[in-house]
């Protein structure tokens, strides 16, 4: 490591880029390694540093002392074991016995390290699990519900044979494929399964889960509103809609649970209801997982970016050109996703928009209260830093050399 005086902009930038801190590599007056160690707390209570800073620039000079730390360390492991000094010892005449130091020189040549507390640990990006799983539960109600409401819409569509198929551009410029929806549904899946390993390796997956969460859930129950005000005719002569039951709940009940079984997917044959088209529930996935990879995945992986971008295209054009939706159905689920997850992360990633104020309008939608619940003790951006789970890390860990603190009397 090359002493931190000598930086260059480039280098800290990289710095702060590994730290999870990039929200300072955008500040107008970049900083070279001198102007990162001559930074103080009161540099952080004016412009430019204000305006980006989440915590007021603790974190930032916590990161810098422990960076001189182990700049210091790493200058004197050729003359230093373990805090004892080999040999003649600098200034001295005589060897000492065993090759260590008297106990006035050790002193003198002890390095204090500040050992970080627990609560200094967490404070920064607490992991509170019991949010994250308050988080699936209502992700869960909300696909429990949408697939109520979709039984229940299933009963009013009218039938293709006296209510055709809206005019639609696209249909009109593309024929139908009939295999289409099957590939859209196969990159669907093969997203979600990207986007949970991803989510397993990453460090702070509490609270990127419960992000994910809370978003596609609201997203679906959005999708519930939309479906059951509006009750479009099926995009095509080609759809086989299961009959109606009119009002036999027992039997509504079994489609139901069917359905959500086979994750309500036509390639598992248990979506064989009608109505679910405004807007597009494959549409909200293959475009929210993309954007969720894209948000906590290194930028150094950009062709990782591109396959996942490519998959996610490719997934809503076969939508469209299996004549499964109409194309103002995808183009709602798409400008609705996209919307709710950058309001979202916005609001995450500034302190300002986590308070009620009169400047403040996102604390006016109706579900800031929630937002305020889950993000209230997530202190600045959170950094796309990946470590192994649990067992691994702790069967890792059991192998490895441990540490423990010295109380020197």
């Amino acid at each position: 490591m090359n002493k931190v005086a000598s930086w260059s902009e480039e280098d800290v930038s990289n710095w702060l880029s590994k730290e999870g801190m990039p929200e300072y590599t955008n500040v107008p007056n970049r900083m070279d390694g001198c102007a990162l160690l001559r930074l103080k707390k009161e540099d952080f209570q004016r412009p430019p540093l204000s305006l980006v800073s989440p915590d007021g620039g603790q974190r930032l000079l916590e990161r810098r002392e422990t960076l001189q730390v182990e700049t210091h360390m790493e200058a004197h492991k050729n003359g230093h074991a373990n805090g004892h000094i080999g040999g003649i010892p600098n200034g001295t005449t005589k060897p000492q016995r065993n090759g260590t130091l008297e106990m006035k020189d050790y002193e003198r040549d002890m390095i204090h390290i500040p050992m970080p507390t627990i609560e200094t640990t967490r404070s920064h990006f607490p992991a509170e699990w019991s949010k994250t799983g308050f988080a699936f539960i209502y992700a869960v109600l909300c696909f429990v519900t949408t697939t109520v409401v979709i039984s229940v819409v299933h009963e009013r569509v009218p039938p293709k044979e006296q209510t055709p198929p809206l005019p639609d551009k696209f249909f009109d410029l593309f024929n139908r494929v009939e295999w289409a929806f099957s590939i859209c549904e196969i990159i669907g899946m093969l997203l979600v399964i990207l986007w949970l390993i991803q989510w397993v390796l990453l460090k702070h997956r509490s609270i990127i889960g419960r992000r994910f969460f809370f978003i596609v859930g609201t997203l679906y129950l959005y999708r519930c509103i939309t479906m059951y005000i509006t009750t479009l005719p099926v995009p095509g002569m080609h759809f086989k809609c299961s009959p109606k039951l009119l009002g036999n709940w027992e039997v509504q009940t079994r489609r139901i649970m069917k359905m959500i079984a086979g994750g309500g997917l036509s390639i598992t044959g248990s979506h064989t209801m009608c109505g679910d088209y405004l807007y597009s529930g494959h549409t909200v996935m293959l475009t929210l997982t993309y954007l969720f990879i894209k948000e906590y995945c290194p930028k150094r992986f950009w062709w990782y970016h591109w396959i996942c971008w490519m998959l996610s295209v490719v997934g809503v054009f076969c939508i469209l050109l299996a004549h499964d939706h109409y194309t103002v159905d995808v183009v709602v689920a798409y400008f609705i996703t996209t919307r709710l997850f950058w309001w979202y992360h916005s609001m995450a990633n500034q302190q300002s928009l986590k308070k009620v104020s009169q400047s403040n309008p996102f604390s006016r939608v109706w579900w800031y209260r929630l937002f305020q619940y889950f993000e209230e003790n997530v202190n600045g951006v959170v950094p796309r830093n990946y470590q192994l789970p649990f067992s691994l890390r702790a069967q890792l860990w059991n192998h490895g050399v441990k540490y423990s603190r010295l109380n020197n009397q």
